[in-house]
Parts: structure tokens; C-alpha cells; sequence
């Protein structure tokens, strides 16, 4: 698989609040972004792959739906992430 147990504790570890700590919004967003952006990747070859578009449209789904969350809760966490991961609204 293109990501490893080791990778995920990596991403936790920068950018939630301990390796171990999969639930933090800031992690899973993390996470989220690589894994689009590795789909977006895989979609620039295979054009006609409509399960990986599928998938990849859920995870920009997701992704959102956190950083609405973490922008509603709290603003300066939602703000360094997003400069961070150099997201854009």
C-alpha cells in the first residue's frame, strides 16, 4: 500500500497533538490531503477510473466537513492547519 503504518504516525505526530492521536480533526485532515492528493495523481493517468473519482470526491467530502467543523469550534486551530497544509478556502 502506498502508506504505511509508520507514515500515518508521522502525519499524527506533525500534525496532531501525539502519534498516537488519530482523532484530532488536524490529523485526519492531514491525512485526508495526502490521500487526495495522491488520487488526484493517480487520476491525471487513468482518466476513466470512475471508483477512484468516486472515492476521491468522498474524501474532498470529508476533508470539508472537518474544516467546517474545526472552523466553527476553533478558529486559530482551523487557521494554522490550513496555512500548514496550504489549503484555500
Amino acid at each position: 500500500m502506498y502508506l504505511t503504518a509508520e507514515q500515518k504516525k508521522d502525519f499524527f505526530k506533525e500534525y496532531g497533538k501525539s502519534e498516537f492521536d488519530s482523532g484530532s480533526p488536524e490529523g485526519q485532515i492531514a491525512l485526508f490531503s495526502f490521500r487526495i492528493k495522491h488520487l488526484t495523481e493517480h487520476l491525471k493517468i487513468n482518466k476513466k477510473d470512475l471508483a477512484t473519482e468516486h472515492s476521491l470526491t468522498k474524501l474532498v467530502g470529508k476533508r470539508r466537513q472537518l474544516l467546517d467543523y474545526l472552523k466553527e469550534k476553533e478558529i486559530n486551530r482551523y487557521r494554522a492547519i490550513t496555512k500548514k497544509l496550504k489549503l484555500r478556502r
